[in-house]
């Protein structure tokens, strides 16, 4: 019996929204906030953008490059390059989507409550003691079974139908968003006091080894990679498609999108005197802060608060797409499942993965320290070795669509010598704050 043909992206435009979306997401508006509170304002910023060029750019390039070529998902495009013994770092990046997926769907059910609340009766007078009720327990697990429907309804219609359909439709919406959140802060009063905390570059921060941590673990959250998803994207593109210009193109998106809603997120903190509150813990920032400053705002507050977790939870949605994909696209190719059995078999499972996230705030960190901070950077470090050290000829397997580039013996250098140097040290700092804690 001939298996069905490899579904294919409808067009270019659909494909990079697509891989736009995957890796902008929480990570930009939850995640860079919180840790550019935390690391020194600009200091984090300058050494984010520094890692995405020196290790992300490579990485994501990597993962494209094995993703087109062998148009297979994560565990079979390893053993297609590497033999069977590769087949474990695929399993890798698909148990690192499965378990992120698992507390990503939690909180994404959180910007969908508050986004209910803004539409309902506006943001409570006490955010602190409302996040408290809805971030665990029953509701929390009400909604993160919710988020995790979307999300299996819309990797259920397939590449071209459910997730390049979504993503044609949302990436702009949210582009559109973050945006005008920007616009309206600027013209806050005591918006310069929150561009100054954001943009002032401590320079002794920089040389700091958990600024470091900081940065690369977010480099490669943000981006997506080290699990997957954007492996898995490139499985359905043409051999004719210029992976170069569109690593650079996902990397700018992603940077661009996080850097615009700091410049929403920051402004708007300060507007309210609420400077004091932004580090008080991983979520203050964005969950409890935030509708603290959208309360204090009025009736414009209201429906500022409403686009701002509208943004959010678009985001959240197009990266658990992604995550998704990679599970279910390696169940198709592994199994020989149809997509829609796929989907409606896995989607529940990971659904349960994520119940003691649901029910408790200390597993939903150790999850996102596990997941986030270890496994994508073990994932990242291996496929670096992998392309730069073990793979046949890369450099044959970038090029077609972009014959002509130069710099593809740097590239392969980057992933030989410094991306994993640096990914290494990055994963020492993790595992010692892992066990430490």
């Amino acid at each position: 019996m001939a298996s069905a043909p490899r579904e294919q992206w409808t067009s270019r435009t659909g494909f990079l929204l697509a891989a736009v979306g995957s890796a902008v997401g929480l990570g930009n508006m939850w995640r860079f906030s919180y840790l550019t509170a935390e690391h020194g304002g600009g200091a984090f910023v300058l050494l984010y953008l520094a890692l995405t060029l020196l290790i992300g750019l490579p990485v994501l390039l990597a993962e494209l490059v094995l993703g087109r070529g062998a148009g297979r998902s994560p565990v079979e495009a390893l053993a297609h390059y590497g033999g069977r013994s590769w087949r474990p770092l695929g399993w890798l990046f698909v148990a690192a989507g499965l378990l992120i997926l698992g507390y990503y769907s939690v909180i994404a059910g959180w910007t969908l409550r508050y986004a209910l609340t803004a539409v309902i009766g506006g943001f409570p007078e006490d955010p602190g003691a409302f996040f408290g009720e809805i971030s665990s327990g029953p509701a929390a697990l009400v909604w993160h079974l919710l988020f995790m429907g979307i999300t299996v309804a819309v990797v259920a219609g397939g590449v071209k139908g459910g997730i390049e359909r979504t993503s044609l439709v949302l990436m702009p919406l949210l582009f559109a968003l973050v945006i005008g959140l920007a616009v309206y802060a600027a013209a806050l009063d005591g918006a310069a006091s929150g561009y100054e905390f954001y943009l002032a570059i401590d320079f002794s921060q920089i040389w700091s080894f958990e600024t470091l941590h900081a940065a690369a673990g977010q480099a490669f959250f943000s981006l997506s990679l080290g699990m997957g998803a954007m492996l898995t994207y490139a499985s359905y593109l043409s051999r004719r498609e210029h992976l170069p210009n569109a690593s650079l193109v996902i990397a700018g998106a992603d940077f661009a999108v996080a850097f615009v809603a700091g410049l929403a997120v920051f402004p708007l903190i300060f507007a309210l005197g609420l400077s004091g509150d932004v580090g008080e813990s991983t979520v203050g920032a964005l969950f409890i802060t935030l509708p603290k400053t959208f309360a204090g705002m009025g009736a414009a507050g209201r429906v500022v608060g409403l686009l701002f977790f509208v943004a959010l939870a678009v985001g959240a949605l197009t990266s658990a797409i992604s995550l998704l994909e990679v599970v279910v696209a390696s169940v198709m190719d592994g199994l020989g499942w149809e997509r829609r059995r796929a989907a409606l078999l896995v989607g529940p499972a990971i659904a349960l993965v994520g119940i003691p996230a649901a029910l408790s705030l200390d597993v939903l960190g150790t999850m996102d320290q596990i997941a986030g901070n270890v496994l994508l950077v073990l994932g990242g470090l291996f496929l670096a070795v992998f392309v730069g050290w073990v793979m046949r000829d890369p450099m044959a397997e970038v090029q077609p669509g972009a014959e002509g580039v130069g710099w593809f013996a740097l590239w392969r250098w980057l992933l030989r010598i410094p991306v994993p140097i640096i990914l290494v040290i990055v994963l020492w700092q993790s595992l010692q704050a892992l066990l430490g804690e």
